[in-house]
């Protein structure tokens, strides 16, 4: 599903839009002292546009319903209700629209809602990892091409590269569904179009298979994998993630972390989603430089680096990422000499 309508150049600075005003507000998606609410990401990356408390009357200006979710928090600062799975959406809305120039991002409520700034830093991460093939120099334009495995009805990995780097995308989905709330996303987004392809996986035990073409270039490709290998685990890890932000427990959460679906749950979790990545990649060694993908627990790395050697992979990168207490890495691979 190409888009091949004019190219609109998007050149926003770091900071958001209105940024006249002085009140801030805390990030709760951080915590790392005394204060979780208010050690502002100090581990985001350099680039990351969210690096700084938010402006919250930046936000409010271009999403006026966030107001009704902020509130003091238990450290005496002004905070949104993180628990709160609208609130939660509608400041991610106002952190696009502001930071990022995109107005229109609507998806259903049942689906994941990512938070931009951790999103983001996965994007910065791979310029970086890209720069070594351009003498230090981080690459921009359509010159890179990226494969987004996942992408979800949110769209948010193609979004953020192509606004902070004006990359070239192709999105994929096993869900159609999610394909199509991508879709309304680019038609409505100027910026976004003649930038994204969307592709749909009709075969849910294949990752690369039957996406990447034999006359596909691809500098990288991309995953959040689902990271959960029954419902059951998935419901618990939401609880738990309900009990920190809220210090309340939750007999029905609501599943704002997880799109409890294709999202968060597959067969095996997280290690055989990216076994069956690495051994898939090995078909497709001449088509992508790096492949990549998260690893949320780090108790899965000996035997991902165990599978990359038996897939003959010539590099092999971990890559640290934490944004406050939460802490991920990218495993990035490449079968390519140079």
């Amino acid at each position: 599903m190409p888009y091949s309508k004019k190219k609109h150049t998007n050149n926003l600075e770091s900071h958001p839009k209105g940024q006249n005003s002085k009140q801030v507000l805390s990030s709760g998606q951080t915590s790392t002292s005394s204060n979780p609410d208010y050690q502002i990401k100090s581990k985001l990356h350099s680039r990351n546009r969210n690096r700084e408390p938010y402006d919250l009357e930046a936000l409010l200006k271009v999403k006026p319903q966030l107001q009704a979710h902020i509130k003091k928090n238990k450290y005496g600062t002004t905070s949104v209700d993180f628990a709160n799975p609208e609130a939660v959406k509608l400041l991610n809305q106002a952190l696009l629209d502001s930071y990022y120039g995109i107005s229109n991002w609507q998806f259903p409520d049942a689906n994941l809602c990512p938070p931009i700034p951790g999103r983001a830093d996965y994007l910065h991460y791979l310029a970086d990892l890209l720069a070594e093939k351009f003498k230090g120099s981080i690459p921009k334009g359509k010159q890179i091409k990226g494969l987004d495995i996942g992408t979800g009805a949110s769209l948010i990995y193609p979004i953020l590269g192509v606004v902070a780097y004006d990359w070239n995308f192709i999105a994929t989905d096993i869900d159609p569904a999610s394909l199509a709330s991508a879709e309304r996303i680019i038609e409505t987004n100027e910026s976004l179009q003649d930038k994204i392809e969307l592709r749909l996986q009709k075969e849910s035990g294949f990752i690369f298979k039957g996406i990447i073409n034999p006359e596909d270039k691809l500098d990288f490709t991309m995953c959040n994998p689902p990271f959960h290998a029954s419902r059951d685990a998935a419901i618990k890890g939401t609880r738990r993630k309900v009990k920190n932000l809220s210090g309340k427990n939750a007999s029905k959460p609501d599943l704002n972390f997880a799109g409890i679906g294709n999202e968060l749950v597959t067969p095996g979790g997280e290690p055989k989603f990216i076994k069956t990545m690495i051994r898939e990649s090995t078909a497709f060694a001449n088509n992508c430089l790096w492949f990549t993908t998260l690893v949320s627990k780090q108790e899965n790395l000996k035997d991902i680096y165990k599978h990359l050697k038996r897939a003959s992979a010539k590099h092999v990168k971990t890559i640290p990422m934490g944004t406050g207490n939460k802490v991920s890495r990218i495993v990035a691979w490449s079968f390519q000499s140079n």
